[in-house]
This record gives structure tokens, C-alpha cells and sequence, in this order.
């Protein structure tokens, strides 16, 4: 199990993040300060996320002095300031990636997943890892081949082509189903069901296909950030 050093002061952050990273299938420890992190960080997590504004030594300086003890655990940075200085510096300080709040929980997941894949921790989680092959119309979730029809190959293939991005009901039913399109979209809808169920989903938790309502569906970044 992959152990994660989730250092954040702000319990309405961390609380939820830590509960999310532990569905995940990861050992998470929590650290509210800097000086915590630091000492946490030195035993050897596979991974840290680490907040830039922590009290008693900001995340830079905790950054900064984990690669100076010669610590190579990736470390992912939260941050609430955007601007380009405040990434180079964290990057230079050390950090492999960074994330700025506010952020969606499925994009912050799927860097975790991508900074440990980098690293090879042999005990990674990858069930979340959705790839196909078009030319052989085989789609996986982990190493495990799911059994589609036609139709819910084709439209995981447009899900996953514009992954991270919303697609609308009518381009859906557009490539997957006809040239034009004007009718009810609720075969759509019944294969999108369908198709999640197959990804092993939890329908109050959907962690691949999110509807957005009132326009199409979105496939969370799983194997690309």
C-alpha cells in the first residue's frame, strides 16, 4: 500500500482529502504544520502532498529541506496563489507538480495517481486507470478487459478522446449514433448508465463520468493530468 503524507492546516480540506485518498486504496498520514511535515516526510512516505501556506515552516522550506536531506518522494503542491512566480519557485524548490485551490478532487486523484505511476511503487493502485485500443476495440480498467457492446465502446472512445472536457449530449449522439441527430437522448442516457456500472461505479460518487447538467458528460482525467 502506497503511503501518502498529506500535509494541510485546514481541516476542511484535509478531512475530505484524506477520506479520498483512503477510498483510494492508500495509507494516508495527516500532518496540520510544517515542522510536522518535515519530520513525517523524512520517514519515507511514496508521495507528499504538501499545502505552500503551512504555519510554523511554509511548504517551500519543507520542500526545500526534504531535498536537501536527499528525499526523492514526489511532492505535489497546493497552493492558493496562481500566478507563474509562485510555481517556479515551488517547482524549484523541489516540488514535481502542483494543484491550485480551489481544485476538483478527481483532477488532484489523478495527478496522485500519475506522480506515483512515475516513481513505480509496485503496489500502486491502478483500477482507476481506464485505456483502449481502437484498432482491436478493447477497452481495460486496470488490467481487466471490459465486455462492451459497440455502442458503449464507441462512446467511451469519444468520453476518452476529450477527456477532461465536456461533451455535449448532441455530439454524442452525433458520432456514436447518427450523422444528425433531433430525437429524445435517453438512449444516451441509458447507455452512459450502463457504461458506468461496467467502470464500477458508485452512483453517488462517480469517479470517471461526470454529468454536467444541462449540457453533456465529462470523463475525469485518469491516465493523462
Amino acid at each position: 500500500m502506497a503511503r501518502v503524507l498529506l500535509a494541510e492546516d485546514d481541516s476542511a480540506i484535509s478531512e475530505p482529502l484524506a477520506r479520498a485518498l483512503r477510498r483510494e486504496g492508500y495509507d494516508v498520514v495527516v500532518c496540520g504544520d510544517g515542522l510536522q511535515a518535515y519530520e513525517a516526510g523524512r520517514s519515507g512516505p511514496d508521495l507528499v502532498v504538501l499545502d505552500l501556506g503551512l504555519p510554523r515552516m511554509d511548504g517551500l522550506e519543507v520542500c526545500r529541506k526534504l531535498r536537501a536531506d536527499g528525499r526523492t518522494a514526489p511532492i505535489l503542491m497546493l497552493t492558493a496563489r496562481a500566478d507563474e512566480v509562485d510555481t517556479v519557485v515551488g517547482l524549484d524548490a523541489g516540488a514535481d507538480d502542483y494543484v491550485t485551490k480551489p481544485f476538483r478532487l478527481a483532477e488532484l486523484l489523478a495527478r496522485v495517481r500519475a506522480l506515483l505511476r512515475r516513481t513505480g511503487p509496485g503496489d500502486v493502485p491502478d483500477k482507476d486507470v481506464v485505456r483502449i485500443d481502437p484498432q482491436a476495440r478493447r477497452a481495460f480498467l486496470g488490467e481487466e478487459e471490459m465486455q462492451l457492446t459497440a455502442k458503449e465502446f464507441d462512446l467511451l472512445r469519444v468520453l476518452l478522446r476529450e477527456q477532461g472536457k465536456v461533451v455535449s449530449r448532441e455530439q454524442l449522439m452525433r458520432e456514436v449514433w447518427a450523422t444528425h441527430w433531433y430525437g429524445s437522448t435517453k438512449t444516451l442516457d441509458m447507455h452512459v448508465s450502463v457504461l458506468r456500472r461496467k467502470l464500477g461505479e458508485d452512483v453517488a460518487r462517480p469517479r470517471f463520468i461526470t454529468t454536467v447538467r444541462g449540457v453533456g458528460f465529462r470523463f475525469e482525467r485518469t491516465d493523462q493530468v
